[in-house]
């Protein structure tokens, strides 16, 4: 039988030997065991973003991948150290920090687990707080992969209603106007990722070649205001143009065609970036 793979998202980066130690750690538990990177540039200690990520990437990996992610604000207080089943066949190792928010509201958990550390902890690290990514999480995710526990060994269960979460803002879409937020970004191209979904949007009189007018707000405040065409992707337009184009998870994003709609126009995500698409007169 395969064992699981295990998918580590941090926001430690590359710049100290963090990362590596996580992976040494797997690797002294268990040679065998398979580790990818999800991404180590995730925003330091933006559990949003931490979430997210888990919620684009997850599903397109084989059922019963362990997912790992730290991004641990509060690393060594007293806030839980968990591991989640998801209702699709994943395992979350994380913080429970707001990290499972998507997860939680898009996919669904069916249990979680409070990781017991008088088991589940690398035991020559008892005297450092500071570091569960490499003492608790990715010892416990091993451990978990390699068959040393099963899940039910992870620790006790505790309520899903105790998991801690974001609030998600939903988006309002009406015949010919669609009103939201920029949940994330593409951090490398600049493209910014609402939170309206296409299929909602185009039954609501939207389609393919409609000029939209774009305007972005932060928190009231104008801070855009233009026209782009809605298209299926970026070469739909010339080079430099802005764009409104149906992102790789089913929702309306707003990019410049070959350049970066984030940092021309100094906007970013979260809930007091508005954007709002109405059908240009």
């Amino acid at each position: 039988m395969e064992k699981p793979i295990l998918v580590f998202q941090t926001d430690f980066t590359y710049k100290e030997g963090a990362v590596c130690a996580m992976y040494g750690v797997v690797k002294t538990v268990d040679r065998s065991l398979e580790i990818f990177d999800g991404t180590h540039e995730i925003p330091h200690f933006d559990t949003w973003s931490a979430s997210y990520r888990l919620y684009q990437s997850m599903k397109f990996w084989p059922k019963g991948t362990i997912f790992v992610s730290v991004v641990d604000p509060g690393v060594g207080t007293a806030r839980k150290a968990c591991v989640a089943r998801t209702s699709d066949g994943y395992y979350v190792v994380t913080p429970d920090n707001g990290a499972l928010t998507h997860i939680k509201a898009y996919v669904g958990i069916d249990e979680i687990r409070e990781i017991d550390e008088t088991v589940n902890r690398l035991p020559s690290t008892k005297g450092t707080s500071v570091f569960h990514g490499r003492d608790l999480f990715g010892y416990c995710a091993a451990r978990l992969a390699s068959g040393i526990i099963t899940y039910e060994q992870v620790g006790p269960l505790y309520s899903l209603d105790q998991i801690v979460t974001h609030p998600i803002l939903e988006p309002a879409i009406t015949p010919g106007k669609a009103e939201g937020i920029f949940e994330i970004c593409d951090p490398n191209f600049g493209n910014m990722w609402s939170n309206i979904p296409v299929e909602t949007f185009m039954q609501n009189g939207f389609s393919y070649g409609d000029l939209l007018k774009v305007t972005i707000s932060r928190q009231g405040k104008l801070v855009y205001e233009g026209k782009a065409p809605f298209a299926k992707s970026f070469g739909f337009v010339q080079r430099g143009e802005i764009v409104a184009y149906t992102n790789e998870l089913m929702k309306v994003g707003i990019a410049i065609s070959m350049g970066n709609f984030r940092e021309t126009y100094h906007v970013d995500f979260g809930p007091e970036w508005q954007v709002r698409l109405e059908k240009a007169e």
